[in-house]
């Protein structure tokens, strides 16, 4: 009773740890996203402000900053999603090692626990 007590603890000490660590990222992601949106949204501002003008010459240059600005946001935007991808990844497989060595330590209990779980399902479905 005392082993299952740790356990459980661990586990949630683990996905609190795990969740307090994903927080700061995602709020400064979140934020960084904002500030080059706005930044794009700007640029673009200024662009079609330009246009107005119909100044060849100032047109290329507030063109070449757009293209700058938004292949600058495209590129800081999949390297997010990069990082965003190869975190959840290892996540995933850390908890896949943790159930894995759970399962390892306590060979019964995942056979009982698995056995719950099918007799709970098949009488769901013989109800049916």
């Amino acid at each position: 009773m005392a082993t299952r007590s740790r356990t459980s603890k661990s586990a949630e000490s683990t996905e609190e740890t795990l969740a307090e660590q994903a927080a700061p990222h995602t709020n400064a992601s979140a934020q960084q996203l904002k500030e080059d949106l706005k930044q794009l949204s700007g640029t673009l501002e200024e662009l079609l402000s330009a246009t107005a003008d119909d100044s060849r010459e100032n047109i290329k240059q507030w063109r070449t900053k757009a293209e700058a600005r938004l292949h600058e946001t495209r590129a800081r935007l999949e390297a997010q999603g990069e990082r965003h991808y190869r975190q959840a990844r290892d996540t995933v497989s850390d908890q896949v090692e943790c159930c894995d060595r759970y399962v390892h330590d306590n060979p019964w209990k995942s056979v009982g626990i698995g056995t719950a779980v099918g007799v709970i399902v098949g009488l769901l479905i013989g109800r049916r």
